[in-house]
């Protein structure tokens, strides 16, 4: 039993390691809304903090109430540029559209030559 177990060991030795498992696209859109959001707290606490020159970003930034409004807690993004998103990246979107025409033009053209 020991001679099994120490000739997968050198074979596993040879072959190197296992490459990391792919994320699924359902694992791959929590993790990021899990690390957005976990993000955002990070900066919202940094805002808050002594560290933070609250004056120097509030006169550098177009508006100053959105970001006050951030740090309090609302959202980061406004219900128009959700809607603004979905109509460009989400299903039947514009990106979407673009990049499925642009494939079928690329097969067309492979097979044409």
């Amino acid at each position: 039993n020991w001679c099994c177990s120490a000739g997968r060991r050198m074979r596993s030795a040879r072959l190197g390691p296992s490459p990391p498992r792919l994320l699924t696209e359902e694992e791959y859109r929590v993790q990021g809304e899990v690390e957005t959001r976990k993000a955002l707290e990070e900066l919202r606490n940094y805002c808050r903090s002594p560290d933070f020159s609250a004056w120097t970003a509030v006169s550098r930034i177009q508006s100053p109430k959105r970001f006050a409004d951030f740090v309090g807690g609302a959202s980061h993004v406004t219900p128009n540029e959700v809607s603004v998103h979905e109509r460009e990246y989400g299903l039947g979107g514009i990106f979407l559209e673009d990049q499925l025409f642009e494939e079928e033009d690329e097969d067309d053209s492979f097979e044409r030559n």
